[in-house]
């Protein structure tokens, strides 16, 4: 007989029939454990993943929420970083409030891309959204107060024509002793 050759006719010598023709009980007979319920797995896998999608909305709205008020965080540092610069005109106060103001500017532009990640049919994103642009408009207002104490806003007349004289400034000083 040649090698990788079956003899045809010779019939199945290693077959096995798992048809049940005892008289002993089957498990099918046998009463199910207290708290075992007999679900079909279809049942089962809805309920279950009804609640995982319930769970990973939350997580989402969750998420969500905290992108929302990271610019809180943001605007406290950036104010107090803008206090310890001062009010006199130099590089580094320059170079805080122009960060100041190119952080919620650039955050404002990229909302949408900030909450891509959580967009879902059952979660709202409006109320964090609005929170999030909310926030950066403070920054912003931030920014544009701070250019206007180092005095690099033009928010008087003679600041656009030359001709007229600059206002008078009005400085106010207080405690310590008046010398005579």
């Amino acid at each position: 007989m040649d090698k990788g050759k079956a003899v045809m006719g010779a019939g199945r010598r290693w077959a096995v029939d798992f048809s049940d023709q005892s008289t002993v009980p089957s498990s099918r007979d046998i009463l199910d454990p207290p708290g075992f319920s007999r679900i079909s797995p279809e049942q089962d896998d809805s309920a279950t993943s009804r609640q995982k999608k319930d769970a990973e909305a939350n997580w989402k709205l969750q998420k969500a929420w905290e992108v929302a008020q990271s610019p809180f965080k943001n605007l406290m540092m950036m104010g107090f970083m803008m206090w310890m610069a001062g009010n006199t005109v130099h590089l580094f106060s320059i170079g805080i409030t122009f960060s100041a103001l190119w952080q919620p500017l650039s955050a404002l532009q990229s909302v949408g891309k900030v909450f891509e990640p959580f967009k879902d049919n059952k979660v709202e994103l409006l109320m964090p959204k609005l929170v999030f642009l909310a926030l950066n408009l403070g920054g912003l207002a931030l920014g544009i107060w701070k250019l206007n104490t180092l005095g690099l806003l033009p928010t008087h007349a003679s600041d656009w024509v030359s001709s007229l004289p600059p206002p008078q400034e009005v400085e106010h000083s207080g405690g310590g002793f008046a010398f005579h």
